[in-house]
């Protein structure tokens, strides 16, 4: 246990911020997974609006510094490719 007031105060910052990445993070992971599903459960793509909110939270986690840059672009990048993907009629393939 710390017995400085300024490890002290450290000790309540990090568990104030701690409790906030989680749940902005639990957050993201459920939005994510809503996504997915309705991505599999559609034929063709998901509501544009779905898209456009996951997309924003992603960078708003990137913002908040809950992820790093590079996962938020990943993320970003497998959720507009599995889209367009969705979005391609059966038989046509993707362009390259």
């Amino acid at each position: 246990m710390a017995n400085h007031k300024s490890a002290l105060k450290r000790m309540r910052q990090t568990a104030k911020r701690t409790a906030r990445n989680r749940a902005a993070k639990s957050q993201l992971r459920t939005k994510l997974k809503r996504y997915r599903a309705a991505l599999a459960s559609h034929e063709g793509a998901p509501p544009e609006e779905l898209l456009r909110s996951t997309v924003g939270l992603v960078d708003r986690s990137v913002r908040k510094g809950v992820l790093h840059r590079n996962k938020g672009n990943r993320l970003k990048s497998s959720i507009m490719i599995a889209a367009n993907k969705a979005a391609q009629p059966a038989g046509k393939p993707a362009k390259a």
